[in-house]
C-alpha cells in the first residue's frame, strides 16, 4: 500500500467511529497527477445522491505535461464505488444525527488501483480537542522519561 495523502486534520476535529475503503472513479491524468503526489484532502467529504456515494472537495490535480485541459477542475465530484450493501448500511448511520462521511486518506493498493480511505466520524467539541491535546502532551512526556531512564 502506498499512501498518497493523509487527512490529519480529519483526526483532529472528529472522532472516527468506523473507517471503510472504497473505490475512486478518476480519469487518467488524474491517476498520473497522483503518481507525482500531488492531492490535498483537508475538507473532502463524502455524500449520498440518488443511491450512488460521491467525495466533495478533494482537490487533485490533473497532470501538468498534459496536452489538453480537463474540464472538471481539480475539486470536482467524483463517484466512489462500494457494495450496495456497504452503501444501505452507510445510510442506515448517515441518519443518526451528527455522523460524517470523511475522507482519511487516499492510498495505492497492492494491486496498484487507487483507493479511498472513508471515515464514519463524529464531530469533536472543543473540549474534546483540548482533551486530545493533553493527553498526546502527556504521552510524548512520558516516553521522553522512559527514554532517559535507559539511556543512563
Amino acid at each position: 500500500m502506498k499512501l498518497i495523502a493523509k487527512n490529519k486534520k480529519a483526526f483532529f476535529d472528529y472522532d472516527v467511529l468506523e473507517t471503510l475503503e472504497a473505490g475512486i472513479v478518476l480519469s487518467g491524468a488524474e491517476v498520473k497527477s497522483l503518481r507525482t503526489g500531488q492531492c490535498t484532502l483537508p475538507g473532502a467529504y463524502a455524500i449520498i445522491q440518488r443511491g450512488e456515494l460521491f467525495l466533495l472537495n478533494a482537490n487533485i490535480p490533473t497532470y501538468s505535461h498534459l496536452g489538453f485541459k480537463d474540464d472538471g477542475g481539480p475539486t470536482r465530484t467524483r463517484k466512489l464505488l462500494v457494495h450496495r450493501r456497504e452503501l444501505g448500511r452507510l445510510v442506515g448511520d448517515i441518519a443518526r444525527q451528527g455522523v460524517t462521511l470523511v475522507a482519511l486518506s487516499l492510498y495505492f493498493n497492492d494491486r496498484n488501483i487507487v483507493k479511498v480511505s472513508l471515515g464514519i466520524c463524529k464531530h469533536k467539541k472543543a473540549a474534546g480537542k483540548k482533551q486530545a491535546i493533553k493527553e498526546r502532551d502527556i504521552k510524548r512526556e512520558t516516553a521522553r522519561e522512559i527514554k532517559d531512564v535507559y539511556r543512563y
